[in-house]
């Protein structure tokens, strides 16, 4: 469960982390993309090989990171619903869909 975000900073089940997570069912990992504010397809090869029945990307407190058309439509074709929202919300909604469901977010921290 996300205990808290700020700018830079969150903290998920009792850990804090201070760079981008993927945060996985099994565990939570650093993210790392090959363009910092841009998602592309090979930036979401964790996701798809866990198959999640949805993918949520926290795209910074401004909301600046961007999840390009294709990696969107890529996942979609896959069956993996797409959430794409500021960090800050996706956080809300990632802790009410993984009560539910199998759910993975990719968030960025910062911008």
């Amino acid at each position: 469960m996300i205990e808290s975000y700020n700018f830079g900073k969150i903290r998920i089940d009792g850990e804090n982390y201070m760079n981008d997570v993927i945060i996985c069912p099994d565990k939570v990992d650093s993210w790392w993309r090959g363009k910092s504010h841009l998602v592309d397809i090979e930036d979401v090869k964790k996701i798809v090989e866990k198959k999640p029945r949805t993918a949520i990307f926290g795209t910074g407190e401004p909301g600046l990171m961007k999840v390009s058309k294709e990696t969107k439509e890529y996942l979609e074709k896959l069956g993996i619903e797409v959430i794409i929202e500021p960090t800050k919300k996706a956080c809300d909604i990632y802790n009410k869909l993984s009560k539910k469901q199998e759910v993975i977010a990719a968030l960025h921290l910062t911008c």
